[in-house]
């Protein structure tokens, strides 16, 4: 019988991580259950730190979902299979600490573990409950629209509706410059950002890891654009390299790469 849960935010801040939360409290309080808060990924568990974990009722989750951010923290580096722990010498020392993360959840009596977060966030969850942590509920929540098991994952839209409004003010100095504009946006190993904005927004070329494409071809794309005295848009998903070669390779005087 689930009688408390826990509910904490790792990896990459995105939009809607605080209106999660504040579902999560709500529903589960609705439920008769309690809301424990963990700070910054499970860093709450494991620093000696007063706050690190926190009550959430009704009143510590009012007006929260309009709120940018998350009202727990987050972080990158709390993985703990591999946490940085400060040795004699005063060196960081990556070390495995996840038995103490699931002995202080015991400790608090925590039936059931809300994670939410990216693929790192929920490969970690997996291992807690494997090596004998509550049960766990995972949100997936990423920009990058790269879980499996979801559609869409929140805080891609908003993604796509900041990048295409990017672009869309990108056109009108192209267009005055008369110069070609290599937009980079975010998404790691998954195109779905440049693909979707770059449709939304109107670029000549759209370049993504899953298309194997030749930089010759896109030089060919922009040559091609180069006809018409108005602007060139190639829209690119990191990591993507020799992004200034794009430009290069046009042969155009007045092209310019920017990020």
């Amino acid at each position: 019988m689930i009688r408390r849960i826990a509910v904490n935010t790792g990896g990459g801040d995105a939009p809607g991580l605080n209106a999660v939360i504040r579902a999560v409290t709500l529903s589960a309080h609705s439920r008769g259950w309690e809301v424990i808060g963990i700070r910054y990924g499970y860093r709450g568990l494991l620093d000696d730190e007063p706050d690190g974990v926190v009550t959430l009722d009704r009143e510590a989750v009012r007006g929260i979902h309009s709120l940018g951010g998350t009202i727990l923290g987050s972080t990158n580096r709390g993985d703990p299979f591999n946490y940085p722990v400060q040795d004699e010498a005063g060196t960081l020392v990556a070390t495995d600490v996840s038995a103490r993360v699931i002995e202080r959840l015991r400790d608090l009596s925590i039936d059931a573990l809300v994670a939410i977060g990216g693929d790192g966030s929920l490969k970690i969850a997996e291992r807690l409950l494997n090596n004998g942590g509550p049960r766990v509920v995972v949100v997936p929540k990423t920009i990058d629209n790269d879980l499996a098991g979801t559609d869409i994952t929140f805080g891609f839209e908003t993604a796509v509706a900041t990048a295409t409004e990017a672009l869309d003010k990108l056109h009108t100095t192209a267009q005055a410059h008369e110069r070609l504009m290599v937009v980079e946006v975010m998404g790691r190993y998954a195109g779905w950002i440049a693909l979707y904005s770059g449709i939304a927004g109107g670029a000549d070329a759209i370049l993504i890891p899953e298309i194997p494409f030749q930089l010759e071809c896109v030089a060919a794309k922009i040559r091609q654009r180069e006809s018409n005295p108005s602007a060139a848009i190639a829209f690119i998903k990191r990591p993507l390299k020799r992004l200034a070669n794009i430009a290069a390779s046009a042969g155009s005087p007045s092209a310019s790469a920017k990020r």
